[in-house]
């Protein structure tokens, strides 16, 4: 019979090779759901897998979905590392919008280019507040701050609708629930002319490198690591679990808050209650595929921005619910969860030989 086999060491090969395998597993199981929904499977992988790089307009929009959620899954990377566990990016994300969206409405047709600037700074300091928040319950109270990033979200949502159904609503807007679309001069450059990729992809790298020297080349990054595996060793050292706390959740809530601006800025250029697309929960899916690694999140934030497009796509020509684009993250996170039990473990085929005797 087949048991698990606990391993002298972890293994380093299905550190990498997990996220592979759970992709596997992944795109087995979508097959199986195509074909009890009565769908082709071929059409339905093409849909995922294909139609969002087939093309030069495509992989721009590929890499539109893609920069929110490698931002978001940066900052979430330095929280999970820390053992501080934020697992309200999606308010964060919200109100970081909300506070650019704020500062964007300030703008008129005499405002000059400086506003730009602005409305990212607003973004990541409107994150920054609502993960300050549940950083202060924690410190002074020992609050749960899955709980509380986790209920501040649904506060996020409020606040939001509050202001587009309220005081900021567009009084020409034929009473829809959103803001006037922001001034020209506020929009995030773009990086190419004919498609929607702006310079928040290239604030995303600049985050793949900047948090790869932080966290693998300064004491500081260093001291949150420790404090993340071994607590017991980082209080021994006199490293400041405190310190560990705010920087890891006012890092992570600032760029939530700051692909919130990117967003609202960018493709949106408004703000709506549609706002909150699920980026922020997305992006804890991506962390963990991507190792909580900089360069993995890069690539797993492509995969998973290919599970956004392949379910809207999947919506509009082969007739299926949007919701299967959760069904496929999902899929992905459990799978790996599943997967990742190969690195501590090896599977062994043992024989179990039966022998029955007279006493």
């Amino acid at each position: 019979m087949l048991k698990l086999e606990a391993r002298p060491q972890a293994s380093k090969f299905w550190a990498i090779g997990s996220p592979l395998l759970a992709l596997v597993f992944t795109v087995v199981i979508g097959i199986a759901i195509f074909m009890l929904m009565d769908k082709d499977p071929i059409k339905g992988l093409l849909v995922f897998f294909w139609e969002p790089i087939k093309s030069g307009y495509a992989l721009s929009e590929l890499a539109v979905k893609a920069t929110p959620l490698a931002i978001i899954a940066l900052g979430l990377a330095v929280c999970f590392r820390s053992n501080v566990w934020n697992i309200g990016a999606e308010g964060q994300f919200v109100i970081g919008a909300v506070t650019a969206g704020g500062v964007a409405l300030l703008a008129d047709s005499t405002t000059g280019p400086w506003i730009i600037p602005a409305i990212l700074l607003a973004g990541v300091l409107g994150g920054m507040l609502w993960a300050g928040i549940a950083a202060l319950l924690r410190d002074r109270f020992n609050a749960n701050e899955i709980l509380v990033t986790l209920m501040l979200v649904y506060v996020a949502d409020l606040v939001l609708s509050y202001l587009v159904y309220g005081p900021w609503k567009d009084p020409n807007g034929f009473n829809f629930p959103q803001t006037k679309t922001f001034e020209k001069v506020t929009q995030i450059p773009r990086l190419f002319a004919g498609t929607r990729i702006n310079i928040g992809l290239v604030i995303a790298l600049f985050g793949v490198a900047g948090m790869w020297i932080y966290m693998f080349r300064t004491y500081g990054g260093f001291q949150l690591q420790v404090g993340g595996l071994a607590p017991a060793a980082a209080r021994y050292a006199g490293f400041s679990s405190r310190r560990a706390l705010w920087t890891a959740l006012l890092v992570s809530g600032g760029a939530a808050g700051l692909a919130g601006a990117l967003e609202v800025a960018g493709p949106i250029g408004q703000l709506t209650p549609y706002v909150p697309a699920g980026y922020g929960f997305a992006a804890i899916i991506v962390a963990f595929v991507g190792r909580l690694n900089p360069i993995g999140i890069v690539f797993s934030a492509i995969l998973m921005s290919m599970f956004y497009i392949g379910g809207e796509l999947a919506q509009s020509r082969l007739g299926l619910p949007k919701s299967l684009t959760g069904v496929f993250q999902g899929l992905l996170l459990f799978t790996l969860l599943a997967c990742d039990t190969l690195i501590a473990y090896r599977v062994v085929w043992k024989s179990s030989n039966v022998t029955s005797g007279a006493k």
